[in-house]
């Protein structure tokens, strides 16, 4: 499925809250009352991932969109953690930063940042991509591989999440927007850079049964978070795969969230270890 069209449903979200993207949730409303109402409004999620943040923890939101779960979790990690939000979308992004300042100072201290990467591809710092390429655009097969050659010394030399850095990886709502063809590759950067011996909790939508294609091609159902959702099983079985342990959905909901063509999407926070 297109990135585009994603991108264009969430930069869409960024401007005017759109109602088909929400997921009912129950949020912890002494963490939201410190954040600012617009930021609470447009954002879009399934679950609340913030929950399983600790004192001191360096945490990585996956997809952090307006910046509402970063900003409930920053008032958990204390003075001494860290937040970083991936976000793809230069309107959410700019949304999210746009109150960085008011937030820094209701903490005591500037504890979240937002980058722009991919989610698959957490080594890739798009921002510093992008400025490499305004000197040098692509426009033949030899540039084009000059554009390769400064992605993969730059993944390795400055890579945007190091390998074994975070303590916990969260995600509301948006693994199930990447492109089936890169969901493999997105648990293994999951992998990649959580700490040995540190957690993650993916909040997001899943299907009872398999999906099938022509509901995959749908781009509304694609970005509205139904036909890229992973099914059940096959979320299990990836992340342990990627060398994930005590793998539990621990929050499940009993009814469906949408129906269609008799296939149940429900949210559901899948919790798991890096041995």
């Amino acid at each position: 499925m297109s990135e585009a069209a994603v991108l264009e449903r969430y930069s869409e979200g960024a401007q005017e809250k759109q109602e088909a993207l929400c997921c009912p949730v129950d949020y912890d409303a002494s963490l939201l009352k410190l954040l600012p109402t617009e930021i609470v409004e447009k954002d879009y999620g399934c679950g609340d991932p913030s929950r399983y943040v600790r004192k001191g923890d360096v945490v990585l939101d996956l997809g952090s969109g307006s910046g509402k779960i970063c900003y409930m979790a920053a008032q958990l990690i204390g003075e001494e953690g860290q937040v970083i939000g991936v976000d793809m979308n230069d309107d959410m992004l700019a949304l999210a930063r746009k109150y960085q300042d008011e937030m820094t100072a209701k903490l005591g201290n500037d504890r979240v940042r937002f980058v722009k990467g991919q989610i698959q591809d957490l080594a890739l710092d798009v921002d510093a991509m992008e400025d490499w390429l305004k000197d040098h655009p692509v426009n033949d097969a030899k540039s084009l591989s000059a554009l390769e050659q400064w992605k993969q010394k730059q993944k390795q030399q400055k890579p945007l999440i190091a390998d074994n850095s975070i303590d916990l990886v969260i995600s509301n709502c948006v693994l199930n927007l990447v492109d089936d063809a890169q969901k493999k590759q997105l648990v293994e950067e999951i992998y990649r850079v959580v700490k040995p011996g540190a957690r993650i909790a993916i909040s997001d939508i899943v299907s009872d049964e398999a999906i099938p294609q022509h509901l995959k091609d749908d781009a509304t159902l694609w970005s509205g978070c139904i036909s890229g959702a992973f099914q059940e099983q096959e979320m299990i079985t990836m992340f342990l795969e990627a060398g994930f342990q005590s793998i539990s959905f621990d929050k499940w909901s009993a009814e469906p969230w949408q129906v269609v063509e008799d296939i149940e999407f429900r949210s559901l926070t899948l919790t798991a270890i890096k041995p």
